[in-house]
């Protein structure tokens, strides 16, 4: 026998060999008694009630889900929109910290006070708020540290940038500076020795 007549006779085997769907015999009703008949129909009932229980439930799911998501999907649609109006902040904040005090009276500089006091407000509408950072317990998950300086350990010695939350999302961690538990430690070891 060849390769060939080897493979036909495989396949052959496969088609005889392969099962058929079972098929539920539906009894016959006619030969059953009016208790039979009964006990049948509350099985099939029970049958169908728990599937159409299962299939309430699955709609009831997939509905609470589908809302969940459409929330979710409307609270961060304007996330681009604000981290690119956060460098415009971060902008009027640095101005208005420049301000010399001999012009901290004028009235174009309180209009600016007022802008920069309404745009705040505008985001702290829209669900942004400020993280805090300054004092602070580094965590990786709100700060981003860009130097590590000489402070109390795995403590926010210095804000560089603020960061921001939508919700409860973080859209641009606070780039900060955290403490190694160099030079206060040092100092108290200097002042321990002197004593």
């Amino acid at each position: 026998m060849n390769e060939k007549q080897a493979e036909e006779a495989a396949d052959e085997q496969e088609g005889t060999e392969a099962p058929e769907p079972e098929v539920q015999e539906q009894p016959d009703r006619e030969a059953m008694t009016a208790e039979q008949r009964v006990e049948l129909a509350e099985r099939e009932a029970n049958e169908f009630r728990g599937k159409w229980m299962r299939a309430a439930a699955d709609y009831q799911n997939l509905k609470r889900r589908s809302e969940q998501e459409r929330a979710d999907l409307a609270r961060f649609a304007n996330a681009s929109l604000i981290i690119n109006i956060l460098p415009i902040l971060d902008d009027l904040e640095r101005a208005l910290d420049t301000i010399d005090s001999k012009l901290a009276g004028l009235t174009w500089v309180e209009g600016i006070y007022h802008i920069y006091r309404k745009f705040r407000q505008g985001l702290e509408s829209a669900g942004v708020s400020e993280i805090e950072a300054d004092g602070a317990t580094f965590d990786p998950n709100v700060h981003e540290a860009v130097q590590h300086a000489d402070g109390e350990e795995n403590k926010v010695i210095a804000v560089v940038q603020k960061g921001y939350k939508l919700g409860e999302r973080v859209i641009r961690p606070a780039m900060v500076i955290v403490g190694q538990g160099g030079g206060a430690g040092e100092a108290r070891q200097e002042e321990n020795s002197t004593a």
